[in-house]
């Protein structure tokens, strides 16, 4: 730290300025005289895209061969922290072989849509999930080493107009749903950089947002480390400083260098904030110049394997009537183009030049599977012929089992644009529904970055879904298909039956100028399980070869306080004949009546592995946060004091044991008494209470004595008088009275 304090005392002002923007798309700026390096940053989250001739930040151009790991939508679906930890070990590896200084990963923003088109390099529609997953892929990457850039900082959900779109967001759904990923990540992780978004965010760029790049990410979190923009998402160099951007990327001509430089010299600028944002951006160039020894020699074949490997992990079986997994003397026909080419990652800037692929139809012919294959329909657009589609009848209906590859070819999907329909192409809908006509016995195996529609669903034997899972894709699938590996992925989103049941669809993409956050709180199946909407695949859902049966739900305590920390123990024990790994979610739902709250939120999950009649235990912990929403009159997490519900199951929607703890909180709620204040919030305030109490004593001996009147008539008596407000008692009371009272309110309050 003093030796870079002594470099910057010796910068002059054009050298500070220079710093705090790139050399090119990859590099930062070198000042040879101070022996100040470059380092370079490359592309991410699930690879490296370096690029080593003519650059671009969009993956247009092509970079050296790499190993291509499972996108983001594929990794969280493992639920397995341990396994995200050890991919980024991998990453980080690969990094520090190619002299890379910062890889751009993780990208943890919240799956609002299933159109954002960039949802395949996001990690779930929900932030406790992707917040733990995002915290141990930072870990992987940086044990060697090597820095990371959690993105986009924040509300980035979509591609549309991304760089000039205004997110119009509540503070309390920015603070529970947009914001919670990326604060587990920083608080446990560190990760050496924080990429700002494109967008707006209420209206002010996210790169100009002092209150989201200082405020929040450094005085609340106490991120100590540097703010990098998105490529091309600095609207105003200066602001952007003062609101606490430190790097620009890429380079920009030398233009906002010299608007720092004459803000500094015209006294708009302190000097002192250019010297803070450069001192943030040499830590990390410092950071990379020192982890390049010793040289790291990275192996493509065994991190090829490890993507195989990972892959199977990740991959969710939604449908089984029991014909997986195949049995090898069976004769099957593998049909879509998919299975001989997979698309096995997204498109844009995380584009990966992998050193090969292997695809499902190489794996089966490596083990000598009896498959027969028929291209059906296109992986790249939505055609097929009439003589394809024969071809592939009759190839489906002379076997014993039909494998259709069907997903998204990679022209539907990809950073730049967002999807239109939640739908296959009609194609591969046509084929599946006329090979059902030909073959009873149909498996189908997506190949897909977000959800899609899936109107044959309870027509087929089974649905694999592989989302996009890399360049060893293919084994993964096979060791599945046929039952070398038993499938333990789960749903890191919901799969609605149609788009129209998403929340967002009312608001999504907006009016050109903004887009309303409109659902609010209500983001996947926060929504889909309190409105009761049925989905064809809930969060959380995923099938395996054996079964899994629970008990034994205990709690530490059965009462809580705001510094308590609650342990939730139960059993999970493998009741079937095939040694597997169930995933086990903890829920957490508020009985106290609070408005406005999802019946159930995800606060704690675990990969358990087992052996078939083998039985664990599985512990978690429960904080008062775990308990708490974001309250907006008290700046604060807040859980009022009354009865919550601890749930543990297979899913959103399948939980499996309850059990409830009371729980007590010192907190109050803000609350400043005037004539609109209601008779129920100063009942629901321990201070006003008594004095409330007091005064409407008289009605409530009255309504208690009229023996007419029904127990019904008498709570909706009740609930009229509670959302009554005070200025009701002018009349009954003289307004100097009334105002008397509310000042008395008001002092109790203030004690």
């Amino acid at each position: 730290m003093d030796r870079i304090k002594e470099l910057i005392s010796k910068m002059t002002l054009e050298e500070k300025a220079s710093l705090c923007s790139g050399a090119d798309n990859w590099h930062t700026k070198e000042i040879k005289r101070l022996n100040i390096p470059s380092v370079m940053m490359v592309d991410g989250p699930h690879g490296l895209r370096k690029q080593e001739g003519e650059t671009d930040h969009l993956g247009l151009n092509e970079s050296v061969k790499a190993v291509c790991f499972p996108a983001a939508c594929a990794t969280a679906s493992s639920f397995d922290v341990d396994l995200m930890e050890r991919m980024g070990e991998t990453l980080g590896a690969e990094c520090q072989a190619e002299n890379i200084s910062m890889l751009l990963g993780p990208a943890v923003n919240i799956k609002r849509s299933p159109l954002c088109g960039r949802n395949f390099e996001y990690l779930s529609e929900d932030p406790y999930l992707a917040g733990r997953m995002a915290s141990a892929y930072i870990r992987g990457v940086q044990s060697q080493g090597v820095g990371t850039s959690i993105k986009h900082f924040a509300l980035n959900n979509q591609e549309t107009l991304r760089m000039t779109i205004s997110s119009e967001v509540s503070e309390r759904a920015l603070r529970e749903i947009y914001l919670p990923a990326f604060e587990k990540a920083v608080k446990e992780s560190a990760p050496r950089t924080v990429m700002c978004s494109y967008n707006k965010i209420n209206g002010e760029y996210a790169s100009e947002n002092r209150y989201l790049l200082t405020d929040i990410l450094r005085k609340e979190w106490g991120y100590k480390g540097c703010v990098v923009s998105d490529w091309g998402a600095v609207n105003n160099r200066v602001k952007g400083l003062q609101a606490g951007l430190d790097l620009e990327m890429p380079y920009s001509g030398g233009y906002n260098d010299r608007q720092i430089v004459t803000a500094v010299q015209e006294g708009r600028l302190d000097e002192a904030v250019l010297d803070e944002a450069v001192e943030r951006v040499l830590n990390v160039v410092f950071a990379g110049e020192e982890q390049h020894r010793p040289k790291v020699i990275s192996d493509k074949e065994t991190d090829h394997k490890k993507a195989a490997d990972i892959e199977t992990e990740c991959a969710v079986l939604l449908e089984n009537n029991g014909i997986l997994p195949l049995n090898t003397d069976r004769k099957v026909a593998y049909i879509g183009e998919f299975a001989e080419k997979p698309r096995y990652q997204g498109g844009g800037s995380s584009h990966i030049n992998p050193f090969r692929v292997v695809s499902a139809l190489d794996a089966a012919g490596e083990k000598g599977r009896s498959v027969t294959y028929a291209k059906g329909f296109s992986m790249e657009n939505d055609a097929m012929t009439e003589q394809e589609l024969e071809k592939a009848l009759r190839t489906a209906a002379e076997a014993d089992v039909a494998v259709i590859f069907a997903g998204l070819p990679e022209i539907f999907e990809s950073e730049g644009y967002d999807r239109t329909s939640m739908k296959l192409p009609k194609c591969q809908d046509r084929l599946i529904e006329e090979v059902l006509k030909v073959q009873p016995n149909v498996v189908v195996v997506l190949h897909n970055g977000s959800p899609v529609e899936l109107p044959w669903a309870d027509k087929v034997s089974a649905i694999l879904e592989m989302y996009l899972g890399g360049q060893g894709v293919g084994e993964a699938c096979d060791r599945l298909l046929y039952g070398e590996a038993n499938p333990s992925g789960r749903l890191a989103e919901t799969f609605p039956y149609r788009l129209e049941d998403n929340p967002s669809f009312l608001h999504f993409l907006g009016n050109g100028k903004r887009v309303l956050y409109g659902e609010d709180i209500f983001v996947g199946y926060r929504y889909y399980d309190t409105k009761k909407v049925p989905v064809r695949y809930a969060f959380g859902h995923g099938l395996s070869y054996t079964e899994f049966a629970y008990g034994d739900l205990t709690l530490s305590s059965a009462q809580m306080t705001d510094e308590d920390i609650l342990t939730v123990s139960f059993k999970v024990k493998n009741t079937g004949k095939t040694e597997g790994k169930e995933v086990v979610q903890l829920y957490v739902a508020d009985l106290c009546g609070t408005p406005e709250r999802p019946v159930n939120e995800l606060k704690g999950f675990a990969k358990v592995h087992l052996l078939p009649g083998e039985e664990k235990t599985v512990s978690m912990e429960i904080s008062a946060r775990d308990l708490s929403y974001y309250e907006e009159r008290l700046g604060d997490w807040y859980a009022p004091s009354g009865t919550y519900r601890i749930l543990i199951g297979h899913a959103s929607d399948d939980i499996r044991l309850h059990a409830d703890i009371v729980f007590e909180t010192q907190k109050e709620l803000l609350l400043r008494v005037d004539f609109a204040t209601t008779f129920g919030e100063l009942l629901d305030h321990t201070k006003t209470a008594p004095v409330i109490t007091e005064l409407l004593a008289p009605l409530a001996a009255a309504a208690a004595s009229a023996e007419s009147m029904s127990d019904e008539y008498k709570k909706l008596g009740e609930k009229v008088i509670r959302e009554m407000p005070l200025k009701s008692l002018l009349g009954q009371m003289p307004g100097e009275q009334v105002e008397q009272l509310i000042g008395q309110l008001n002092c109790l309050l203030a004690q």
